[in-house]
């Protein structure tokens, strides 16, 4: 928002000062009147001080990326001040939000009642979330302890679909094992037979705007488009709504984008896995919990699956965005799934772009200045 100041100095009987602010909410005026007689008039001077409100924010796991993304925009904010960290939000570093009315925290950060109650040890009043998840939040302890949480609820869906097909095109042809193999000199095509998209049926659970935008691109190769949602787009009239069942037994590709919620954990398992042709396709870039992983590997170990593109995964928390080469992993579950040629898994990327980025950084800010001006963004808010 940007706010004018104009001050003009104008020595008469009436005045000797006038300052003039626009869009001043949530300023604090200090004035000092002082009167004195002067030919026998009264002559009134003002002294008025203007100090703006601040918002300091206090980012949690911050990466270069973020870092970059968030300062192209800040200069638009001269309300708001950042200060960034590497550590993520936990109950130790909590502490350091203290002095901070706001922290912003990503899909990836604990914000579990023990330090949601930190926060607010620390004079937190405002959380927001860089992205669209918010699974990872304890809003009841947050509605406890006062503490208002925003999110940016769609920064670019079509970053998120393309992923998404990105991941069913590279396992479908086995693009990871062809570099690799053409990398060592290795020109055999043995292993490397996919599938046409063309003529095949997608089915897309979730159509919300992500989901949406993978309906259509997949409508673009060719693809006959069912989906499953408890909601109907709208929009999307070339789209046939089914239900579940009707949908894991059709379709040649799978993709999910749906919410993780008590309904939809674990949804793909053993039972609905059964319901799923022979050789489909699997893609998930929503939420890890959405598929049980042991289930599922249990599957590939049956052949059930041509192939099977995941951008998150259960136990992603301790590795999603860190570079742990050189670490060995707590369990095996990730180890298993690498184990698998025909699976593909990849760092919880799907939102990376420059445009995501942008639009994130930009929405985040916006949620700021709606909280400082008292008026919220009502589809941003979690509630």
């Amino acid at each position: 928002m940007k706010k004018t100041f104009r001050r003009r100095e104008k020595k008469t009987a009436d005045n000797v000062a006038i300052a003039t602010y626009k869009n001043c909410k949530n300023v604090i005026l200090f004035c000092k009147i002082k009167l004195f007689q002067k030919n026998h008039q009264k002559n009134a001077i003002y002294k008025i001080s203007i100090r703006r409100y601040i918002m300091k924010i206090l980012f949690y796991d911050t990466k270069k990326y973020d870092k970059d993304s968030f300062d192209k925009v800040l200069p638009q904010y001269e309300d708001i001040q950042v200060e960034y960290i590497e550590p993520d939000i936990s109950v130790q570093t909590a502490k350091y939000a203290k002095g901070f009315e706001a922290v912003c925290g990503f899909v990836s950060s604990d914000l579990s009642k023990d330090v949601i109650k930190e926060l607010h040890k620390a004079g937190v009043k405002l959380i927001l979330m860089r992205c669209a998840g918010y699974n990872n939040v304890d809003l009841k302890e947050c509605r406890k302890c006062d503490i208002t949480v925003l999110r940016v609820p769609g920064y670019s869906p079509e970053a998120v679909a393309e992923h998404a097909m990105a991941l069913a095109l590279a396992c479908n042809r086995r693009i990871h094992k062809a570099y690799i193999k053409v990398r060592e000199n290795n020109f055999s095509l043995t292993g490397l037979t996919g599938l046409n998209f063309h003529g095949k049926t997608a089915g897309i659970i979730g159509t919300g705007k992500i989901g949406a935008a993978m309906c259509r691109i997949c409508h673009g190769f060719g693809m006959k488009v069912i989906a499953y949602d408890i909601y109907k787009n709208p929009d999307l009239d070339f789209v046939d709504y089914t239900e579940l069942d009707e949908l894991l037994e059709k379709s040649d590709l799978i993709s999910l984008h749906c919410p993780l919620t008590d309904d939809s954990y674990h949804m793909i398992n053993s039972k609905t896995i059964k319901k799923m042709k022979d050789n489909v396709m699997l893609v998930n870039t929503s939420r890890g919990a959405l598929i049980d992983t042991d289930d599922l590997i249990k599957g590939i170990r049956e052949h059930k699956f041509h192939s099977v593109g995941l951008d998150v995964y259960e136990e992603e928390t301790h590795n999603v965005f860190e570079n742990r080469e050189d670490d060995i992993l707590e369990t095996s579950i990730t180890s298993r799934l690498l184990s698998f040629p025909n699976v593909i898994v990849t760092s919880h990327q799907a939102f990376l772009t420059k445009e995501a980025l942008e639009a994130i950084s930009y929405t985040t800010m916006e949620n700021a200045m709606s909280y400082i001006e008292g008026n919220l963004i009502e589809n941003n808010i979690v509630k």
